[in-house]
């Protein structure tokens, strides 16, 4: 029966130290050669809190690692390189978001929103706006919505998601 490790760590800051080092010491692994690879596979993360899954099969000293994605609200902050939303959504901006940095952060997600298509996930991320007080293309992120499903925005959504 293999055992299962479930950590948060910072993007590519993983260390030996809590909480990944003193779970994995009884299990015979090195810690380093996994701590390097959990680097390797959350850089793309840096700054963000990343959930990190470990499958470890104790008896031939093997493990599996998956990395979650930080929430869609941690992306929209990084992405617009603030450290949180408004206080009060209706009156407070805090940033504006682009329909294009609304892509990338759908295309982070992708595995893990509900829409079936990009334009569906691109609709879930700009709702994330609604409650944290930020603009997109500088309107309430509704209007650009329903922009969006009257096609606007096919130009820069053509890929499949």
């Amino acid at each position: 029966m293999p055992e299962v490790l479930e950590v948060l760590v910072e993007g590519g800051k993983a260390t030996s130290g809590p909480p990944v080092g003193p779970a994995l010491g009884p299990m015979g692994l090195n810690i380093m050669q996994v701590v390097n690879e959990i680097n390797e596979k959350t850089k793309a993360f840096e700054g963000m809190k990343v959930p990190v899954k470990l499958v470890i099969d104790t008896k031939a000293k093997t493990y599996e690692i998956s990395v979650g994605t930080p929430p869609t609200s941690a992306l929209i902050l990084k992405e617009l390189g603030i450290e949180k939303g408004g206080k009060d959504q209706r009156e407070d901006k805090v940033g504006n978001l682009s329909v294009d940095q609304a892509k990338k952060i759908a295309l982070i997600k992708k595995d893990s929103v509900l829409g079936t298509n990009l334009k569906e996930k691109v609709k879930e991320v700009v709702g994330s706006c609604i409650s944290m007080g930020v603009t997109v293309e500088g309107k309430d992120p509704r209007e650009v919505q329903q922009e969006i499903n009257d096609g606007k925005y096919d130009h820069i959504l053509t890929a499949s998601g």
